[in-house]
């Protein structure tokens, strides 16, 4: 009895990791059927729709290993924590397509430019490369941590829903603009990107039905939060940071 108890519990400390990443991904609802969209760390997503898998900036230290293969991989911008060729290739197979921001493609030879203000489309996706980029933070005067025309967020189209990924972005101009956006992942984390009281703000400007916070590192969530209360934006906080 003792050994059966053992091992019981030896399975139930296997499977509640599983569990609770599975409790983490969101399913939407589109005209063209469900869009499951998982957080597996910081930045890196995993998006599944129409039996097809997307990953959204695969890289160290997601874990990867179990998860299907990619049939499409989209990548921001090229800091280790969005661009990774080591993630990129355990994700990858014959037939994996990639698409990124032309400073990515560099590094990542395999993939196809995809540059801001650029719409591509992909088996029932409409992709749209939205300008990620810093407007006053920078390693030193003059200089920006993301510069303009580098970096990538996309909006991503299916089956009536729109799909916003912020990149690495401070609340710049195109973000703002954004119209008619379903669910919004927005980052937020200094020194790089901006403090959660002006990505609320960002967000207040485009008015989302749903903000999802990711990247967000160090940040306080809860002033995000507060900073959209009475907005009729839903908040949704997930763990991007599994222990």
């Amino acid at each position: 009895m003792m050994k059966l108890a053992s091992i019981l519990m030896c399975f139930l400390m296997v499977m509640v990791p599983v569990a609770l990443g599975a409790a983490q991904t969101q399913v939407f609802s589109t005209s063209a059927g469900p869009v499951k969209i998982t957080p597996l760390y910081h930045a890196s997503t995993l998006i599944e729709a129409g039996g097809k898998v997307i990953y959204l900036d695969p890289a160290k230290p997601a874990k990867l290993s179990g998860l299907p293969k990619a049939d499409l991989i989209l990548i921001t911008d090229i800091h280790g924590d969005h661009m990774d060729p080591d993630s990129i290739k355990e994700i990858s197979k014959a037939e994996t397509e990639i698409l990124a921001a032309p400073a990515v493609v560099a590094t990542v030879t395999s993939a196809k430019p995809i540059a801001n203000g650029e719409t591509k489309t992909w088996h029932g996706w409409t992709i749209e490369a939205i300008a990620a980029y810093n407007l006053k933070r920078g390693p030193a005067p003059g200089k920006f941590f993301h510069d303009k025309g580098r970096g990538n967020g996309y909006v991503l189209t299916y089956g009536g829903k729109r799909f916003y990924f912020s990149g690495d972005t401070e609340g710049v101009p195109e973000m703002r603009a954004l119209k008619n956006i379903d669910v919004a992942f927005v980052c937020m984390n200094l020194p790089y990107t901006m403090p959660p009281e002006e990505a609320a703000d960002a967000v207040k400007a485009f008015h989302p039905k749903i903000v999802i916070p990711y990247h967000y590192h160090g940040s306080d969530l809860a002033v995000f939060q507060k900073g959209l209360e009475g907005t009729g934006i839903e908040v949704r906080v997930l763990d991007w940071y599994p222990k």
